[in-house]
């Protein structure tokens, strides 16, 4: 859409978005300045060992052996090369070696994701993994194939728009309680990919309503909202989108 030129023609000054979130009570609105949501990175890795016989290791190189000191060592960039005060999460989700109880695999495939909020990280990542990935190969004699690529970048709201954003929805909500600071979280957004060319605010807009079954959540297969709670987010728009109109100074 960017690349289309959404943004363009008129020039877009300042966008807005929300996200249902079952995460928050129904008709809560989660607003924070800076780093809201994670970027998004992901990985593959191919493992190639030579496989044989369990009870003849000596012959073969372990590539699930390789895999799993991997997966260990992995966990290391977050616990001990980041400062700690930058939240991120390294995460192997999926590994697959062997077909056998008795056999060594000859390959081994993992995946996973990446999530970080500081920019500044960007690259990192595929950097220091491959630099772990390489050593622990080389120290067992493996090869490797290694891809690694971003999805989002993190969902950084600007402090202008947080603002006006936060101010429009204490006014509908018409309660201190009904607006929710620590709303950070590592899931992704391409949202983020707007907030990179224009001022803008993206909030969560809270969606579980237990008393009618619906505050299971996002990605649960019962995964349902309480769709009363739009008017809200109608709402919040248009008054935003008004003040935003009339004055640029808010």
């Amino acid at each position: 859409m960017i690349e289309a030129g959404v943004l363009k023609n008129p020039d877009v000054e300042g966008i807005i978005g929300l996200h249902l979130w079952n995460n928050l009570p129904l008709g809560t609105v989660g607003v924070k300045n800076g780093p809201l949501m994670a970027a998004v990175e992901c990985f593959d890795l191919q493992i190639q060992g030579r496989g044989g016989h369990g009870a003849i290791p000596h012959q073969t190189v372990d590539s699930l052996l390789v895999a799993a000191q991997i997966v260990n060592a992995l966990q290391t960039i977050v616990a001990r090369n980041l400062n700690p005060l930058d939240a991120a999460v390294v995460t192997v989700g999926k590994l697959a070696a062997g077909s056998a109880r008795n056999v060594i695999a000859d390959s081994a495939n993992l995946s996973g994701t990446v999530r970080y909020f500081n920019p500044q990280l960007g690259g990192y990542f595929r950097q220091r993994m491959e630099e772990i990935i390489a050593g622990i190969c080389q120290s067992h004699g493996a090869s490797y194939q290694f891809d690694y690529w971003q999805l989002y970048p993190p969902v950084i709201n600007h402090d202008r728009m947080a603002e006006l954003v936060r101010s429009i929805a204490a006014q509908v909500v018409e309660t201190p309680a009904g607006i929710v600071p620590e709303c950070q979280t590592m899931g992704g957004e391409d949202m983020s990919f707007f907030l990179q060319e224009v001022p803008g605010c993206y909030f969560f807009l809270g969606s579980a309503n237990p008393e009618l079954g619906l505050a299971y959540p996002h990605h649960h297969p019962r995964f349902d909202f309480d769709e009363s709670v739009l008017t809200m987010g109608v709402e919040i728009f248009v008054r935003c989108v008004e003040k935003f109109g009339n004055s640029k100074t808010f």
